[in-house]
């Protein structure tokens, strides 16, 4: 059972945790751009539901869910929010190197993070990787023009843009959500997303770690292509692909594989 944790205060923001001790490894789990591990459940991404034997600490990074933030995009860019998350472990799990689990912002996060503090994960479960390299440049531009739209035209306006915007096979029958963000904070929060970047191949090939990529079909936010890169850049990487929300429904087993592997 998952009970909230101590606020992990950072420069800027104070971060929102939750923690479930059943003993065994550590593990951490991240969430998406605009999510929440609230909002993360609903759209059945939280692979730790079924998570037992380990010690699992969730969080909302900042600007999102329950934790703090404030109106400075340089705050959400992808290597502060790997800072965040390195001095969250430092003090829930000094000394001990942790597998790493979560989507799209939270994998860019997580990768990062595994080039900041080599030995600190053991494995990663990366799933939805986002746009990366080419793909990132247009992205961008999308992410500068939902800033102005929020700000311009409201909340509203980007929600009805959303409910147009055709959906990946995988995740029909998951509801409707808002982002998990308040509207102050929302048009910096995209633009922190617009100035990042997934690190450099040569460096990411550094990572000498298990990694499971979960990608899904039909998606430009979460473009196939940066996971199939991915799994050729990085060392001991492989990659499943889901085309349906059964497909999606098998991937809490992954993980929990995934962290059997890395504890022996």
């Amino acid at each position: 059972m998952s009970l909230p944790a101590p606020p992990f205060p950072v420069p800027g923001a104070v971060l929102d945790t939750e923690f479930s001790d059943e003993g065994g490894a550590p593990v951490v789990q991240l969430h998406g751009l605009t999510s929440s591990r609230a909002r993360d459940r609903v759209l059945d991404l939280d692979l730790g539901v079924g998570l037992s034997g380990t010690r699992l600490l969730r969080y909302d990074a900042r600007g999102h869910g329950r934790s703090t933030g404030r109106d400075v995009p340089d705050d959400y860019r992808w290597t502060s929010l790997a800072r965040d998350l390195l001095a969250l472990l430092d003090d829930r799990f000094p000394g001990e190197s942790v597998h790493g689990v979560g989507p799209s912002m939270g994998s860019a996060t997580l990768l990062h993070a595994s080039l900041m503090d080599p030995g600190r994960f053991r494995g990663l479960t990366l799933m939805l990787p986002p746009t990366a390299w080419e793909t990132r440049r247009a992205r961008a531009g999308e992410y500068r023009a939902l800033a102005d739209l929020v700000e311009s035209q409201g909340l509203n306006a980007l929600l009805a843009r959303d409910a147009e915007a055709p959906r990946p096979p995988a995740t029909l029958g998951t509801p409707e959500t808002r982002p998990d963000v308040h509207d102050s904070l929302l048009p910096s929060v995209y633009r922190g997303a617009a100035l990042s970047d997934l690190p450099d191949p040569a460096r990411l090939a550094l990572i000498d770690v298990p990694v499971t990529l979960l990608a899904w079909t039909e998606d430009p936010v979460h473009p196939l292509s940066t996971a199939e890169a991915l799994r050729d850049i990085l060392p001991h990487a492989t990659l499943s692909v889901a085309s349906s929300p059964a497909e999606v429904a098998a991937w809490p087993q992954v993980l929990a594989a995934d962290v059997a592997r890395a504890g022996r």
